[in-house]
């Protein structure tokens, strides 16, 4: 049977009210600063059975220290290290985020790995050469999706190239974009327009017929929504699933 699984990113609710509602959820804490092993320990033993956790992985694997997201970055690299975070460069700095956030993900039991590229990772050879030489380094475990969402103008065709190339799965926004892969869909809500949009009826309705679709070609689906009302659209999008 296909898998469904709906939440949001990050704890948008109290954590045992998160765990009653969904069934699922796509951590963010690992993009900025990867929590402590015992942290992501508690929180495994705190999901009920069959709950499903993604981890975003740490920033200095994607992102260049210029991203103003490092401002929230605790960890302390010096100068020659900065230098080397971000763009999937096979480096010290990003070797050592991998395995960081792998180890969490180890904690969690974690499922999925999204990889989330800036804009500034754009379809251009030497990027596209990171990509390739990054995941044929730590190619994709059987047991755990990777999931690639690419920010910024990459065309459908490439990134579907690139996903089966390397055993990807690429995460979009429904309402954005086509996924460019087959199998398996990860949708990332960010609100129509940005984060303080409120999905309407209309679109949930669209939205779930659409997955159900999906669960109906055998596809599992992964679902989790990232605005201003996140908590409550994931719950009214499972109300109608």
């Amino acid at each position: 049977m296909p898998a469904l699984r709906i939440g949001t990113c990050g704890w948008s609710l109290a954590q045992g009210a998160y765990f009653a509602r969904f069934s699922a959820i796509e951590i963010q804490n690992t993009f900025y600063e990867p929590p402590q092993l015992a942290t992501a320990r508690r929180w495994r033993q705190a999901a009920p059975p069959g709950f499903a956790f993604a981890v975003k992985v740490w920033q200095l694997v994607t992102h260049p220290s210029t991203s103003p997201t490092y401002r929230r970055l605790k960890t302390h690299l010096d100068e020659t290290a900065l230098r080397e975070c971000g763009y999937f460069q096979l480096t010290p700095a990003v070797e050592m985020a991998l395995v960081r956030t792998l180890e969490v993900a180890e904690a969690l039991g974690a499922q999925a790995l999204l990889f989330q590229t800036p804009a500034s990772f754009a379809p251009e050879e030497r990027f596209i050469r990171n990509l390739r030489a990054f995941f044929r380094a730590h190619p994709p475990a059987a047991t755990r999706l990777c999931v690639w969402e690419p920010r910024g103008p990459w065309p459908e065709g490439l990134v579907g190239e690139l996903c089966r190339e390397l055993g990807l799965v690429h995460g979009v926004d429904p309402f954005a974009a086509r996924p460019a892969t087959r199998g398996t869909a990860y949708f990332r809500l960010h609100g129509i327009g940005g984060y303080r949009h409120r999905f309407t009826d209309a679109e949930l309705d669209r939205l779930a017929s659409e997955i159900r679709q999906r669960l109906e070609a055998q596809e599992d689906v992964w679902c989790f929504f990232n605005n201003v009302t996140m908590a409550d659209d994931a719950a009214r999008l499972a109300a109608r699933l």
